[in-house]
């Protein structure tokens, strides 16, 4: 059986050229900066290093309520 994973949408990368963070507009992204990449539809969204720390931290969160193989509440 061929291992899934949930996160293979996902990507560090460094920025080609300058543009605001997705999460938040008052972010800049410089060009040459570190960004996290995320597959969005057809399409990529692009975030800033502290909008990726924060994505990050609650998908980490999810991830080890996930890992307890528990319904949610309401199932």
């Amino acid at each position: 059986m061929a291992v899934k994973s949930l996160i293979e949408t996902v990507r560090v990368e460094i920025a080609l050229k300058a543009h605001n963070c997705q999460a938040n507009k008052t972010h800049r992204v410089n060009k040459g900066d570190l960004r996290l990449k995320v597959r969005k539809g057809l399409g990529w969204v692009h975030y800033c290093k502290d909008c990726a720390e924060k994505i990050i931290d609650n998908d980490i969160v999810k991830l080890n309520k996930l890992r307890k193989l528990e319904p949610e509440d309401g199932a």
